[in-house]
């Protein structure tokens, strides 16, 4: 059996793992080792924190909404019980989107939310 040289493919090995790590500081650019172990984590981090920002994302529009709620008079759990109550269907990204940027729009949301009630 013919002997294996490695040589091309570890060439293309070191040279993907090197292009990934473009920006990165010092030897961790620059040498294999370093930047094979930097990449590993650096995948393990984006890979967490997709998830993580979904709760993140999740908690900012939560706390939107419930600051134009208290504006209006109301807390978050009573401003979103009294939305399922009057049948509207916005999810918190959206409500979140009218508290900060439309006010007059929100109060309207809150007073159908309060003759809901």
């Amino acid at each position: 059996m013919a002997r294996v040289k490695r040589g091309v493919t570890k060439r293309r090995r070191h040279r993907k793992v090197l292009k990934a790590v473009r920006g990165h500081r010092g030897a961790r650019s620059r040498h294999y080792r370093a930047a094979h172990e930097d990449l590993m984590h650096a995948q393990q981090y984006a890979y967490r924190d997709r998830r993580a920002r979904k709760r993140q994302m999740r908690r900012l529009w939560i706390t939107r909404i419930n600051a134009g709620a208290r504006l209006n008079g109301m807390t978050y759990g009573a401003f979103m019980h009294g939305l399922r109550a009057a049948s509207v269907t916005l999810d918190r990204k959206v409500l979140a989107d009218l508290a900060a940027h439309e006010p007059a729009a929100f109060s309207a949301l809150v007073q159908t939310v309060q003759a809901a009630a």
